[in-house]
């Protein structure tokens, strides 16, 4: 993977979503591994801005929870480039909780994700290339 830096300087959002009872745990917190879910997911909107290949996610850094999540919450996904390569991108997730009751919100997790955009046989290819496949989603 290329080192060189990304162009990004702000983060987008890339996910918001409502936690639900589904979602916990019998504390009444958000499983970890639903974030970590969505986490994942979150990176793969960032990559996408980089070409629309298929992205596939080959590491995750250390995740620390600093606060938990609660029913009820809403949870922001955001996001920026924070490296580029030939074939990857390495995305920075940042997580925070907006509280049911309202206020500050708060800083829940964070996480580097590195994407490889890959073929239809999970080959690493340049993202800089036109894509080589198309998903469900994608217009004809």
């Amino acid at each position: 993977m290329n080192a060189s830096a990304a162009s990004t300087s702000g983060r987008n959002l890339a996910l918001r979503v409502l936690t639900m009872p589904r979602d916990t745990n019998i504390y009444g917190t958000i499983f970890g591994g639903v974030i970590l879910s969505y986490i994942d997911q979150a990176g793969f909107v960032e990559a996408r801005r980089h070409g629309g290949h298929r992205w596939v996610t080959v590491a995750i850094d250390r995740v620390e929870f600093h606060e938990p999540v609660l029913l009820g919450d809403q949870v922001c996904f955001y996001t920026r480039t924070v490296r580029t390569g030939r074939t990857s991108v390495t995305v920075r997730v940042d997580v925070e909780s907006e509280r049911l009751g309202g206020g500050k919100p708060v800083s829940v997790t964070s996480a580097e994700l590195v994407m490889v955009s890959v073929d239809s046989r999970g080959k690493p290819i340049p993202y800089s290339e036109p894509p080589t496949v198309t998903c469900p989603s994608d217009p004809e």
